[in-house]
Order: structure tokens, then C-alpha cells, then sequence
């Protein structure tokens, strides 16, 4: 992992992934980022490593749609990896915008992996052996569990949204690379993640900034959803555990081993604010739970089966569930220009996905 496109690196996973290579004292590669910059994406995320790094970190604003330019990112950068995480990814948006989540989710995947085949297919043999294309995905794909059982790699795929359906997609076709043209393919399925520099649509920061401005912390339903959550570190660190030792053409669940209803999640980032910035016109932040309707088709249950990834390549995360949120709330609290940004120019926490 010397020289490593990242698409996608603006948003939030992808750009937790850039800071944890060079976070990283035995990284002394060079990342190319492209990304389109929608919405979700912020360079801002990024401009600590645009300093340090000039010489090591390359950003470039592409469409992973636009086939000339992924193709000449690959000539120019000549990489060794690529980790896939561009996509569009709220469910929400996904019911009221389907179509951009199959441009990017869909064509945009298609449109990396015939560039990377042929890349890949004129490198020398030596060059061909050490080529990575790693595929991010989501365990959405799986659909939705009831009050038992676990996602394991070889669960069905049974998406419900038109996001989940995208990515499931997606996987398909990189699967379908390795297996009729013999790329270096590598694939994860992660639950969800939580941390630093996520967008404020998800409900962690939005119940987050909420608490912070006084606003209502909208519950979908009653909150009985439950919910595997993975620190994002964590997940970054898994990524790269696949990359380096994980069996080429497999796929690869990464969980949190912390499965948590959405009402108790709400509860405890108020209780952390309570105990952290307390209100003085409330008694606790609980007070400004409010119950909407429900999400369509909202999946009830997800739980990662991650045995696959421990046994084999002997990764496990690194933080729990408090450990991991206490940080994401002292995230959000220490670095309140980065959010604010977003609220002045993009998104001031309204309700998406009623489908109208």
C-alpha cells in the first residue's frame, strides 16, 4: 500500500480513512482522493493533511462516473490500491432521489472497475500480484432481522431501500469482476459506523447538534430499531487488515459487536450531554425526545456476524460503544466550525425520505 486512490475521501468514512493512513507512522505512501463533492463531501475535512502532506496526499474533484477522468487518474497516479468507498448513502435521500444513489452506487462502481481491469491488466506480473481494488459496502444489503439471528457473508442479499439496493448492486458487480476477468477484488460489509466528521443527516451527529441548538430529537416510530455500530477508526482499521492479508475475491462483515435500539442511543448521547454541557432551562436533554413517524420501510434489525474477520485475519475492534461515543460527542463539541459550515451552506437538520 504505497500509492492509494481513495474515492469518496471527502465524506465521512473516506475521509476518517485518509487521516488514519497518515495517522499511521509505517504509512509513507502517497493518496490520491478523488471526489465529486456533493453535498456530504467536505475538503475541509481534509486541509490539515493538504498542509502537512503536499508532496503525499492529491486531491482531485471527479465524478467516479466520469470515465475519462478516472481513467486518467489511474495513468497518472499509477496505483498499487484502490479503496471504493464513493457513493451516495443516506436511506433517507435515497426515497426521495433514488436515481442519483444508481448513478453513483451502480454506474460509478461499473465505471472504477473497467478502468482498474485495465490498468491492472497492463502492469507488469510482479505489479499484478500486489494490486488491491477494495469495495466498501454496507450490511443494509442483507435487508432486515428479526429479534434473532446474525448477517453472515453468505446471508442472502434481500435490500429494502433503494440504497441498500444500490449497494447491492454494486457488490455484485465487483464480484463479478474478479470472477469473469480475474481483478484483485476485495469486499466488506460494515454495520453502522459513528465518529468524527460524519454529516448531520445521520442520527448520531443530528441528535448531537440538536441537543447543542435546543431543537427536538425526532425518534423514528418508537425507537425500537436496532442497530450494530462500528467506530469509524475501528472500521478504517479493518480495511486495512482485508487489504493486506484478506483472501482475494472474498467478502470480509466488519462489526461493532454493539447492537443498540435507536431510542437508547438518543437517551445516551443525553445523558453524556447532561453530565458534559448541562442545560439550565431542562432538567436533562431528555426532555426534547420527540417521537415522528416512522421511516418507509424502515429495516427493523441488523446484526453483524464479524467471526469471519477475527478468525481469519484476527482483527477486532478496538473500542465500545461508550468509549466510542464519549469521543463523538467531544468531536462534535470541540470542533463546532466545522459543522457550523455545513449549516450555513448545505443542510440545517430538517427531516428527509417522507417520499414526497
Amino acid at each position: 500500500m504505497n500509492r492509494i486512490i481513495v474515492t469518496g475521501g471527502a465524506g465521512f468514512i473516506g475521509a476518517n480513512y485518509i487521516h488514519h493512513l497518515f495517522a499511521d507512522p509505517d504509512f509513507k505512501g502517497s493518496v490520491l482522493n478523488l471526489d465529486k463533492l456533493t453535498y456530504a463531501g467536505n475538503r475541509e475535512s481534509l486541509l490539515p493533511l493538504e498542509k502537512a502532506y503536499p508532496d503525499r496526499y492529491f486531491f482531485a474533484e471527479t465524478d467516479i462516473c466520469d470515465a475519462e477522468k478516472v481513467a486518467r487518474a489511474f495513468a497518472e497516479f499509477k496505483p498499487d490500491t484502490v479503496v471504493n468507498f464513493a457513493a451516495e448513502s443516506h436511506v433517507d435521500r435515497s426515497i426521495d432521489g433514488p436515481m442519483e444513489f444508481i448513478q453513483t452506487n451502480l454506474v460509478g462502481t461499473a465505471v472504477m472497475l473497467d478502468n482498474a481491469l485495465r490498468y491492472w491488466r497492463g502492469l507488469d506480473e510482479d505489479a499484478k500480484a500486489k494490486f488491491r481494488f477494495h469495495h466498501v459496502s454496507t450490511d443494509e444489503v442483507f435487508g432486515s432481522l428479526g429479534d434473532e439471528g446474525l448477517f453472515k457473508e453468505t446471508t442472502p442479499y434481500d435490500p429494502s431501500s433503494p440504497y441498500s439496493a444500490s449497494k447491492a448492486g454494486s457488490d455484485h458487480l465487483v464480484r463479478a469482476w474478479h470472477r469473469t476477468f480475474g481483478l484483485p477484488v476485495l469486499i466488506s460489509n460494515c454495520s453502522n459506523n459513528y465518529g468524527g466528521y460524519q454529516f448531520p443527516e445521520k442520527l448520531i451527529p443530528l441528535m448531537i447538534l440538536n441537543c447543542l441548538e435546543h431543537k427536538p430529537l425526532p425518534v423514528y416510530g418508537k425507537g425500537l430499531n436496532v442497530r450494530d455500530w462500528l467506530y469509524v477508526t475501528d472500521h478504517c482499521d479493518a480495511i486495512n487488515t482485508i487489504i493486506r492479508s484478506g483472501k482475494l475475491g472474498e467478502t470480509y462483515n466488519i462489526g461493532g459487536h454493539n447492537e443498540i435500539r435507536n431510542i437508547d442511543i438518543v437517551k445516551n448521547i443525553c445523558s453524556l450531554l447532561d453530565e458534559i454541557r448541562p442545560l439550565d432551562r431542562l432538567s436533562s436533554y431528555i426532555e426534547l425526545i420527540t417521537y415522528v413517524a416512522d421511516r418507509p420501510g424502515h429495516d427493523f434489525r441488523y446484526a453483524i456476524d464479524a467471526s469471519k474477520i477475527q478468525n481469519e485475519l484476527g482483527w477486532t475492534p478496538k473500542e465500545t460503544f461508550a468509549t466510542g461515543i464519549r469521543k463523538t460527542v467531544m468531536w462534535y463539541l470541540e470542533n463546532p466550525d466545522w459543522w457550523h459550515s455545513i449549516q450555513e451552506r448545505k443542510y440545517r437538520q430538517e427531516r428527509l425520505g417522507l417520499g414526497k
